[in-house]
């Protein structure tokens, strides 16, 4: 390992790093009294923070390290926003700094790689090997800590080159560098980010393309990267403590008597009380359908928000490849371009047998590559709302710079129900809490006689013959779910599902009858076939749970401080259940392992990196064993995962 001297941050003026008041955005310009949609400013239910969303075009004003004199783009001057370098070869340098960045018109200090929000897209080349040299460029006292990482999300390589701190290494610290180096065994779209505390939601992240030694199977004209983010003016700590004070702090939209009247209008009077008695005794609300929202939030695409306008040129007739990164740390992003049809070609960077829809949905950590063949119109919006629809970022595909599409209106707010936590229809059951199941521990329900087997906290079932689906397995003589003991036990957990579901062809909360196309997980096919063929040889069934009022995130009840590792053998093929218990949806991610997405009958889907579990699901993916050593395993919501929703995997020979 080298070290090296850095160098002293350049110090900003006064004036820009106070960040006083509401004034426009470094570079801005005065805005009219409309927000982006059109919607007059003192229309009825357009909100401040909403309209501060677009108050600033955002970017990096100035580096905070070496790169001080450069744009993010690497050239004298301010930095380009709605962009971030493209960096090709074998061998890199990548520093990690501070930069002042604008966002919403208030300077707050940023974390970049080489001086850019995103970090420079690196462009590989499947079969070369990579050599990477990061360097900890953090000023002493940075409020994003001391020590720094990069994880290569997606990529496979040795357990040691992985960026995990504890895990794989002991972390990059100040005057540190570490040298990266590995072969590409892959290619497609797959992204980089910081997994140490809490960097990745102050800018670091940045997307990868690892081009094919062959031919590409489609044909396209033109190539972008669209990388979607959350960004707030709070620092990352100071936020993770406000959510775990007021969990629902950004949650401005529960229900009021007159929601309560029409309900009753709508259901009658009997299920509307007992509707409302079932959330009561969960102490939950069906509004929450994200910790944090753009009451928060500014969203961004390629590093600029609305305002800033990304854009994509493409010429008549062209084919343009957009290849969809969700590097936020929070945020599921519903993504269209109205007036164009989106072809599916890849998800999480492998290829699918191509699928046409109108909208798709994007967890955090996922990729997707969609080919558009804009026509009739010299501009198009590409929109991308968060899932509790509180607000937006949007781009426009362009024959010429300039041009902005307009954005459509947000769609109208979602609200869960009992059938999305899993409980629909099971009102009555006996020992469940308001006919929801909710806080079961001490009811003698389903699972209570009964501990979980094997020492890593799973239920562990030998043998995979037989398979047929997942509606019984886990689950007690009449197919309500089982759950494991120390859940039941656990003060972590507030709410269980009792009949869950894979839920593939579902849309999900806020997408179903919205009168467009979208794509579920069902419409993914791979491109290939099950590269392993065997059948499981066991299983392991976790739980996702949670408790919302203390912001305490598990699997199965039990934090990762006091969690036991998760043991495979090296070669095996071996299936994973996941249910998720809780109210809100979690994007798992095993490190180092291809996740084989089943579907119900427990044949083979999709390879996936990420597997996104929305409430009340229940899904089964099968996974090789055959990278040895250490490896994450983790909800890829930044703050659950902080929280205690992370576990250890094992590979051992």
């Amino acid at each position: 390992m080298s070290t090296f001297r850095p160098r002293a941050p350049a110090r900003l003026p006064d004036s820009l790093l106070s960040g006083d008041g509401d004034a426009p955005a470094f570079g801005s310009t005065p805005l009219d009294r409309t927000s982006l949609n059109g919607t007059p400013l003192g229309s009825r239910g357009l909100s401040r923070r909403r309209f501060v969303q677009g108050l600033a075009a955002g970017g990096i004003l100035a580096g905070l390290g070496p790169w001080e004199a450069f744009g993010a783009a690497g050239r004298p001057g301010a930095a380009r926003t709605g962009y971030a370098p493209e960096l090709r070869g074998t061998d890199f340098t990548l520093d990690i700094g501070e930069v002042a960045a604008n966002f919403t018109g208030r300077v707050r200090t940023g974390i970049a790689v080489n001086g850019s929000i995103p970090a420079p897209t690196l462009r590989w080349r499947e079969g070369d090997t990579v050599t990477l040299r990061v360097r900890n460029m953090l000023p002493p006292g940075s409020i994003h800590g001391r020590q720094t990482s990069i994880h290569w999300h997606g990529i496979l390589l040795p357990a040691n080159m992985d960026g995990v701190p504890g895990m794989s290494f002991d972390g990059i610290y100040p005057g540190e560098s570490y040298l990266y180096r590995f072969t590409l065994q892959q290619s497609g779209t797959y992204w980089y980010h910081s997994h140490s505390g809490l960097q990745e939601q102050a800018g670091m992240y940045g997307a990868i393309i690892v081009d094919p030694l062959g031919d590409e199977p489609h044909a396209y004209q033109r190539d972008y990267v669209v990388v979607l983010s959350d960004w707030t003016d709070l620092a990352p700590a100071e936020l993770m403590a406000r959510l775990k004070k007021v969990p629902g702090y950004d949650n401005h939209y529960k229900r009021t008597v007159g929601d309560f009247m029409r309900d009753v209008r709508r259901d009658g009077l009997s299920a509307t009380l007992a509707d409302r008695r079932a959330w009561g005794e969960m102490r939950m609300t069906p509004t929450d359908l994200s910790d944090v929202n753009a009451h928060t939030y500014t969203f961004l695409m390629n590093g600029t928000t609305a305002l800033g306008n990304w854009t994509g040129l493409f010429a008549p007739g062209e084919t343009v490849r957009l290849r969809f990164v969700n590097g936020s740390a929070m945020t599921h992003f519903d993504v269209r371009i109205p007036g164009a049809k989106l072809r599916v070609i890849a998800a999480d960077g492998q290829y699918v047998h191509p699928v046409t829809v109108d909208e798709f949905r994007i967890a955090p950590a996922e990729t997707y590559d969609i080919l558009v063949t804009p026509s009739g119109q010299d501009a198009f919006c590409v929109f991308a709302q968060d899932i509790g629809r509180t607000g937006y970022v949007s781009g426009t595909l362009a024959v010429r710079e300039g041009l902005r599409a307009p954005a459509p209106a947000v769609d109208p707010r979602p609200i869960l129900s009992m059938a999305d936590m899993g409980h629909g229809g099971h009102g009555g059951h006996g020992g469940m809490e308001g006919g929801c199941g909710a806080a079961m521990h001490g009811s003698g329900h389903h699972g209570s006689g009964k501990a979980m087997e094997g020492g890593c906290g799973a239920s562990m079932h030998g043998g995979g013959g037989g398979h047929g689906g997942h509606g019984s397995h886990g689950s007690g003589g009449d197919g309500m779910q089982r759950h494991p003991q120390r859940e039941l036990q656990s003060p972590l957990v507030d709410m269980q599902t009792m009949t869950p579901t894979a839920r593939l062809d579902d849309p999900g909360i806020g997408l179903r009858d919205n009168g467009r196309k979208v794509l579920t997980y069902a419409m993914l096919r791979s491109a290939f076939d099950d590269p392993d063929g065997r059948t499981p040889g066991r299983e392991i069934e976790l739980h996702l749970t949670g408790h919302m009022e203390r912001f305490s995130w598990s699997f199965d009840g039990r934090p990762f401080s006091a969690s036991e590792p998760i043991r495979l053998n090296y070669g095996e093929r071996m299936r994973i259940v996941l249910v998720n218990d809780t109210m809100m949806t979690h994007p798992v991610h095993l490190h180092g392992l291809w996740s084989d997405l089943e579907d119900e009958n427990g044949e083979f889907l999709v390879r996936k990196h990420t597997i996104d579990m929305p409430p009340g699901a229940k899904r089964s993916y099968r996974v090789r064993a055959d990278a040895l050593g250490r490896w994450a395993y983790h909800c890829h919501m930044l703050y659950h995962m902080e929280a205690g929703m992370m576990r250890e995997v094992r590979v051992e020979a």
